[in-house]
């Protein structure tokens, strides 16, 4: 079973490093193309994609450290490594967003004349490439990983910059809209932007230890609270350690004295109804 883990993760391996390796030639392509054409939108999607390759390294390397055993230092293991490997690509995200808004206000108070066919051609590569690159990344496990599943909706989402970029090229060569390009450049940036923000917002409340997307914890509260035998919860925390492991520890007030039935009703509550596998519970009987 453990070589059978271990030689899939290699495969995963595989698929991201040439994941990597496309999205890096087709930023070396999108730039030289970017500067023959002098579009901006192309030069803003070559990094756009190069922000993918560094997302889609950062995911490689958090998954690899990721996977190493806890140890008397590290007790819950590195599990995180993948969190801090989204945290950063969200920062990558931002970065990028933000330069590419700048480079665009420049290329509006400065316009020049694009060459269209040059970036409908290379718009018409990025599309197929990142296609199959979207493909690859969902492949590695992108359900399973808060970072490959970043790293797979950039991806998957770049196709649409592609489209976005093959349309402005349509317009600048039928009606020499050159505006296009300036156009096209924001939109990814916003594009970029907001899925930077998603992702920090997201890695952040992890790291913050903060209540789950989709669990209501007063809902988790009253329902721990309505068990036979239950006279009060105190206390209640529930936190994720990565993007897979839900955590949860309270303090429970008790009517009847069969305090192991009681623990193990609410353990199979939280786990059949939330998926909560992991509790700390801490029980006191209402007259100590």
């Amino acid at each position: 079973m453990t070589e059978h883990v271990h030689h899939c993760a290699g495969d995963n391996d595989s698929k991201l490093c040439v994941a990597i390796i496309i999205k890096l030639a087709l930023s070396v392509v999108q730039m030289l193309g970017g500067s023959l054409s002098g579009s901006l939108c192309l030069i803003a999607d070559a990094l756009h994609n190069l922000g993918d390759s560094g997302s889609i390294l950062l995911a490689l390397i958090a998954r690899k450290v990721g996977r190493k055993a806890p140890n008397s230092h590290m007790t819950f293991g590195y599990c995180r490594a993948d969190i801090l490997g989204g945290l950063a690509n969200s920062l990558i995200l931002l970065a990028v967003g933000v330069y590419l808004i700048v480079e665009a206000a420049e290329k509006y108070f400065s316009p020049a004349d694009v060459d269209g066919w040059v970036v409908l051609w290379i718009a018409g590569v990025a599309l197929l490439v990142n296609t199959a690159t979207a493909v690859l990344t969902y492949l590695t496990g992108a359900r399973g990983s808060i970072n490959i599943n970043a790293v797979f909706i950039h991806s998957a989402s770049d196709s649409v910059a592609s489209l976005v970029v093959i349309i402005a090229a349509v317009l600048m060569i039928n009606y020499q809209l050159h505006i296009f390009d300036v156009i096209a450049t924001l939109g990814i940036s916003i594009y970029v932007l907001f899925n930077g923000t998603k992702l920090f917002r997201r890695c952040i409340s992890i790291l913050m230890q903060g209540v789950p997307k989709g669990i209501n914890i007063d809902r988790v509260k009253s329902k721990i609270g309505a068990l036979d035998g239950i006279e009060q919860v105190e206390q209640l925390h529930i936190w994720q350690l990565d993007d897979r492991h839900v955590y949860l520890d309270a303090q429970i007030l008790l009517r009847a004295k069969d305090q192991e039935l009681i623990k193990e009703n609410v353990r199979a509550l939280l786990s059949q109804r939330y998926g909560i596998k992991n509790t700390v519970l801490e029980t006191r009987f209402l007259q100590d």
